[in-house]
């Protein structure tokens, strides 16, 4: 999944794809390099950042949807968004699957996604984008996740959403110390529910920079990524939202290869 942020304050990429051009050819930059999804997000998440209104979050996004889904018929389009407004006009723009931060907690969204046949992107958060990483705790964070998952993919069972098709993100920085951070790739395997596919979200995080003695590291070099991105996919990881698309396709590609050679 390749990350395209439309947004002027991303924490590794504000700025750089918020006109539709520019958002265009990177989309289509990432399709090349081997993006089996193109992830439009038009609201920063990162720590500390501020809600932005709707109406700002669609005219960022709906423009990008559109001239993707035309230029590309063929690919498969997420949309990263909190609102389900915005999810609405994402998906009749053409968007495929809903990403949802708060991992269909707010009723509103379950009910838009069980009229619809998307694919969810089911992510844990503790607290708000604006709180989350102000004191998070847990007393055992692969367990709470994995309850959280179990209890989630159940309510959206019962409003109608099939299990088929839900992916799970333990959502890797989104209310985790780095300590939670680690544990949740170590025991990626315990937060398998009902056999559903694991996405994770590794890509330019700042606990990666931090363990390597630089926070800002893991935004200018695509190896700290792809490093840790490996070893979640040795544990699990079924799905990998990355911005560097193309090195990661290539250690993945080596990995399955070393894999088929020794089997």
């Amino acid at each position: 999944m390749g990350i395209l942020n439309v947004t002027p304050d991303s924490f590794s990429d504000g700025g750089k794809f918020s006109g539709t051009d520019a958002a265009l050819q990177h989309a289509m930059t990432m399709l090349d390099e081997g993006a089996d999804i193109i992830d439009v997000g038009g609201e920063s998440t990162r720590p500390g950042s501020a809600e932005v209104s709707t109406d700002e979050e669609l005219r960022r996004v709906i423009p990008v949807i559109t001239a993707l889904r035309a230029a590309r018929p063929s690919a498969r389009v997420s949309i990263d968004t909190r609102h389900p407004e915005v999810a609405s006009a994402a998906l009749n723009a053409g968007a495929d699957i809903v990403n949802d931060i708060t991992g269909l907690t707010n009723p509103a969204m379950r009910a838009l996604c069980a009229e619809s046949p998307c694919g969810i992107i089911l992510m844990h958060m503790q607290g708000t984008p604006a709180t989350m990483q102000q004191n998070p705790q847990y007393v055992d964070v692969v367990a709470e996740v994995r309850n959280f998952f179990t209890l989630q993919v159940q309510q959206a069972a019962a409003e109608g959403i099939s299990q088929e098709r839900i992916c799970l993100d333990p959502g890797i920085g989104f209310g985790k110390t780095t300590e939670h951070n680690l544990a949740l790739i170590r025991r990626l395997a315990e937060l398998r529910v009902q056999n559903l596919p694991l996405m994770m979200a590794l890509s330019r995080k700042r606990f990666i920079g931090e363990i390597l003695g630089d926070s800002q590291l893991a935004k200018k070099e695509a190896l700290p990524t792809v490093v840790m991105s490996l070893q979640a996919a040795a544990n699990g990881a079924d799905v990998h939202r990355v911005h560097d698309v193309g090195a990661l396709r290539h250690a993945l590609t080596l990995r399955e290869t070393l894999q088929a050679i020794q089997a």
